[in-house]
């Protein structure tokens, strides 16, 4: 067994040290304060400190002050490059085997420390990407939490090689946003006229009415209407599928279907037959605490069952706020850490962790399922075309399953319609799914350790 000496365990230091050991390395491990026992210790030592306990021959990593700290401020990160991996948080000591401090470089990913500090925002009120230490140096598509948590365990197995890490396998997790459910069917009268007008008069486009007119007398199938299809081809891989249902009430930026209306309640009762199930809180839901309990009491009504899972609309939120009242809420998984603008690693990792509450200065309980692509990402914001976008998704799961982490990526069944500028998409879905698969020779891994979603 590790054992690893402190000179005091503080909250984010016990959070850190966790996450690394038990949810990312999946080793035996204890934390001792006591040097007496440390130096006792027959096994696998590691000395976290600002010195190394001179009389134990054991591995030296100095700290750094923020895992000692219980304040908000501006941190010295000071990138680096060491030996071609990012580095942040440099310490300077003869005898630290690294000339950065890990542990603080993990903390300050996964706990979104830089959101807390005073920050620009978009026109929803998000952090700008660019503004984003990972971004500003280049590593957003670089799990670094798992690199350097990998870098950790090198370091151990080759002064201890007895030392067990259990190694993770790659798992993949498909997730899709319900932003509208169908095109043209169960809008009521004031918007389908609404559309008919707009398409006959506006745009002149006569062959969108007539679609949409065909749809409305059952002649053909709504174009947003993928689900079966989707189902259908998760069935022949039994990766994990999520989806999200936005109940919110009709607004500038949420367009759902009535949560009232018969054929979208006995849809989204289907669907719950053969996935998960989550809220989509809608845009105002993060800042309005209400609005999201109702949202989610919808949800658990149609659904006849409690709803644990979220992700906000517009991925709007801010933090800590945004998970404060999700924890308030009863929910304990969040699916809205990542990009809108950008495909990457928004808190640095591909793992599922629980979160750190930086305010509060405690782990809550509230577990991050960080995503790192969306399809609005690459055809809206960056102008891809769907060819572009295969070869950035097969580099981030390549980066995925280089560290044993899990791929999560965000599709919308309407996306997924061969019309409305998305044609092609539908081969960059099928090509993902199978791209993950690839040398994948189990999609079921999960363990003692990373198993802490609950249904």
């Amino acid at each position: 067994m590790l054992l690893i000496y402190v000179p005091k365990l503080t909250n984010r230091l016990g959070y850190t040290i966790n996450v690394v050991m038990r949810n990312i390395l999946q080793t035996d491990f204890a934390i001792t304060s006591d040097t007496a026992t440390f130096e006792a210790h027959k096994e696998a030592r590691l000395c976290y400190a600002p010195k190394p306990v001179e009389t134990a021959d054991a591995i030296f990593l100095k700290s750094s002050h923020l895992l000692f700290e219980t304040v908000i401020g501006d941190q010295e990160c000071h990138y680096f490059d060491h030996n071609g991996l990012p580095a942040i948080f440099p310490v300077f000591h003869k005898d630290s085997a690294l000339p950065f401090d890990p542990f603080a470089a993990i903390f300050y990913m996964l706990s979104r420390y830089e959101e807390y500090l005073p920050h620009r925002e978009d026109e929803h009120g998000r952090m700008l990407t660019t503004e984003t230490l990972a971004y500003k140096n280049g590593f957003m598509r670089t799990a670094v939490v798992e690199r350097w948590a990998l870098l950790i365990r090198d370091l151990i197995l080759k002064r201890y090689p007895e030392t067990v890490f259990v190694k993770r396998g790659f798992t993949f997790e498909q997730t899709i946003d319900i932003d509208s459910a169908y095109s043209y069917l169960h809008k009521g009268f004031f918007r389908t006229f609404m559309g008919l007008l707009r398409d006959g008069i506006h745009r002149r486009d006569l062959a969108e009415v007539q679609h949409r007119l065909r749809t409305l007398c059952g002649k053909e199938a709504d174009p947003f209407d993928t689900f079966d299809y989707i189902i259908r081809l998760n069935q022949q891989y039994r990766y994990q599928l999520i989806f999200f249902a936005l109940l919110g009430d009709y607004g500038v930026y949420d367009k759902p279907i009535s949560y009232l209306n018969n054929d979208f309640r006995e849809l989204l009762q289907h669907i719950g037959d053969h996935s998960k199930i989550g809220i989509h809180g809608s845009y105002d839901s993060a800042l309005e605490p209400k609005r999201l309990e109702q949202e989610i009491q919808r949800l658990a009504d149609i659904l006849h069952r409690p709803i644990y899972r979220n992700r906000y609309h517009f991925l709007r939120f801010t933090l800590p706020r945004g998970y404060s009242n999700l924890e308030k809420l009863g929910i304990t998984q969040d699916y809205s850490m990542g990009f809108a603008d950008l495909p990457g690693f928004r808190n640095g990792s591909c793992t599922t962790l629980p979160f750190f509450h930086l305010s509060r200065n405690q782990e809550i309980n509230l577990n991050i399922h960080p995503f790192m692509t969306m399809d609005t990402t690459f055809h809206t914001h960056m102008h891809l075309s769907p060819e572009e976008a295969t070869e950035q998704y097969h580099a981030l799961i390549d980066e995925v399953k280089a560290v044993g982490g899990t791929f999560s990526c965000i599709f919308h069944n309407q996306n997924l319609c061969e019309d409305f500028g998305w044609q092609g998409w539908r081969d960059v879905y099928e090509d993902v799914l199978q791209y993950a698969y690839q040398d994948t020779p189990n999609t079921d891994t999960t363990s003692k350790f990373n198993n802490i979603e609950n249904d």
